[in-house]
């Protein structure tokens, strides 16, 4: 076969399904592609649709009991898929590298920095130390991170999330690498740290005569740095090409549904669009400004339910005892109040204080100044029933839903396990009937009961992970980044069902997210937080529409910028 000197990797009717001979199922089906020299072909789809499964493959990393790959993978005319193990050792991150979507599980907690810097080189170059540790600086400098003081005597868990994936970048470049396959690297990253992580990126392909497989389910970030589009679903290409031609003009149904999902309206639909409802022929419903303005006037007219007044949480830094503490002010005189039906929407880059202050309402974590305050009861006095009854009263909903299910439960377990150890019901019946009921309420039926947390899509596992938060029937429910780490079209789905429930049972959320779109359509108004301190607190559409500080600009232009 002849090769255009051009490509630099090409995937001929890749066919990938699962190697049990009672039940096969094909997972990817005869998808071919091809990535050029110096080029970003960004890679799309929902869970599910094979992205992942792709990239192992051309890596060679499927394991040959559990998946069977047929095909061909071209890599400088080479085919992967024939290659002897000992030689794609070889290729592996010297000249095919890789950036995994989760740095703080692919980052090794027990060891510092610098010494997972360097053991990349000495697994693949044989260089003297001197000569590994003047790349590395070099490569500290491209990623900009040389402005963090003792970066390589660091541990993983005291960098930042966009500090970690940056190291990742390093780790991925240090053998300069051809191709580098970018599975979700910039997932669960506020806005402001994807828009550097993509700019590094970017100019990373340029100095380093990269091509890049940038693989993602947002399709806000792929349309700013992909050149050409690939889009997968169920396993198939549904469609392919240049990338601004396919966000101008999608041809499939799937593809323009894919972009109805982008939550970009100047005014809110009533329910967002899914893949399911989606109709090219219909137009979103608008929500009724004025039906809404009177509910707002309703809930404002009385006391609020969670008053928060000057609170204030520092963190000493100091390693040294015999060096004087510093100390780290991770919250600084915050004063908002919380009213009982309302969505107050909390927005922050990493380390702004969002996760401190819901710890802190959460009594997860005390706080040295201020006071707050619960239904008029100072939280911080609360002792035995009292607080049992407060910790009832205030549920959160986390991030990642398969870190915050334990894999040992199933979900019957799981979901009755806070209605057991509050001894709401007694009698197992009627514990079952309350399990049922609630995952009713989310969507699921009797069938999921016996499954286990592996056994479900993350879809699921969050409205397991709902489920459980309702259990209880809490006044308060805390949303911490709880539809980050999903992909575009289950993001659609959850949201409206928090609004469904709210709507139900009258809730009150705290909705903690780093993406605009999606707080402005959940809030009723709008904390913005800096570096601890408040530094806007408005009615949600007119904080977009008329941001007064210059922290909220900054942020409502950088989600702009990742906008269509």
């Amino acid at each position: 076969m002849k090769i255009n000197n051009n490509i630099l990797l090409e995937v001929n009717n890749l066919c990938i399904s699962t190697a049990s001979k009672n039940n096969v199922k094909s997972l990817v089906k005869n998808i071919s592609f091809n990535i050029r020299k110096n080029e970003i072909i960004g890679l799309l789809g929902e869970s599910g649709s094979g992205k992942s499964l792709t990239s192992l493959a051309i890596l060679k990393l499927l394991n040959k009991d559990q998946f069977k790959v047929s095909g061909e993978i071209l890599f400088q005319e080479k085919d992967l898929l024939k290659i002897e193990d000992y030689k794609m050792l070889k290729i592996r991150g010297a000249e095919i590298s890789m950036i995994f979507q989760e740095p703080m599980s692919a980052l090794n907690p027990t060891m510092k920095i610098g010494k997972q810097l360097s053991e990349v080189y000495k697994i693949h170059q044989a260089k003297s130390n001197f000569n590994i540790q003047k790349k590395i600086k070099q490569l500290i400098k491209k990623v900009k991170l040389e402005k963090v003081e003792n970066i390589l005597q660091k541990y993983p868990h005291e960098i930042s999330g966009g500090q970690k994936q940056r190291i990742m970048i390093i780790m991925a470049l240090a053998c300069k690498p051809k191709l580098l396959i970018a599975d979700e690297p910039t997932t669960a990253l506020d806005l402001t740290v994807q828009k550097e992580i993509i700019k590094i990126l970017q100019s990373l392909q340029k100095t380093e005569n990269l091509s890049i497989l940038f693989i993602s389910h947002d399709l806000k970030l792929v349309s700013k740095i992909a050149h050409r589009l690939i889009i997968l679903k169920d396993g198939e290409i549904i469609e392919k090409g240049v990338s601004k031609d396919i966000f101008k003009t999608p041809k499939s149904n799937y593809t323009k549904a894919l972009l109805s999902l982008i939550i970009n309206h100047k005014r809110r639909p009533k329910i967002l669009p899914t893949i399911k409802t989606f109709d090219i022929n219909k137009k979103p419903e608008l929500q009724n400004n004025v039906n809404r303005l009177k509910r707002q006037r309703d809930i404002y007219s009385k006391e609020p339910i969670l008053k928060i007044n000057n609170v204030s949480k520092f963190y000493n830094t100091s390693t040294n005892l015999f060096v004087k503490n510093k100390e780290y002010k991770a919250l600084e005189n915050v004063d908002l109040n919380l009213y009982a039906g309302e969505t107050l929407g909390l927005i922050g880059e990493s380390g702004s204080g969002k996760s401190t202050l819901s710890n802190a309402i959460l009594k997860i974590h005390s706080f040295e100044e201020g006071k707050i305050y619960y239904e008029g009861k100072d939280i911080s006095i609360l002792r035995g029933k009292d607080l049992l009854n407060f910790r009832k009263q205030v549920q959160i909903i986390f991030q990642d839903p398969y870190t915050s299910l334990n894999p040992m439960k199933n979900i019957q377990q799981t979901i009755s396990e806070p209605i057991k150890y509050h001894r709401l019901i007694l009698e197992k019946k009627e514990i079952l009937e309350k399990v049922i009921e609630l995952l009713n309420d989310v969507g699921l039926d009797e069938t999921f009961l016996s499954r286990y947390p592996h056994e479900l899509s993350g879809g699921q596992r969050q409205r397991v992970c709902i489920a459980r938060a309702i259990s209880l029937k809490p006044k308060i429910i805390i949303c911490d980044e709880c539809v980050s780490a999903l992909d575009v079209s289950v993001q659609a789905t959850i949201l409206n069902l928090l609004n469904s429930l709210k709507n139900k049972y009258n809730f009150t959320y705290m909705f903690i997210s780093h993406d605009l779109s999606v707080v402005r359509y959940m809030s009723d108004r709008i904390v913005v937080l800096f570096k601890g301190k408040i530094v806007e607190y408005e009615e949600a559409d007119k904080l977009f529409s008329e941001p007064k500080n210059d922290y909220t600009k900054k942020l409502i232009k950088s989600s702009t910028l990742l906008c269509l």
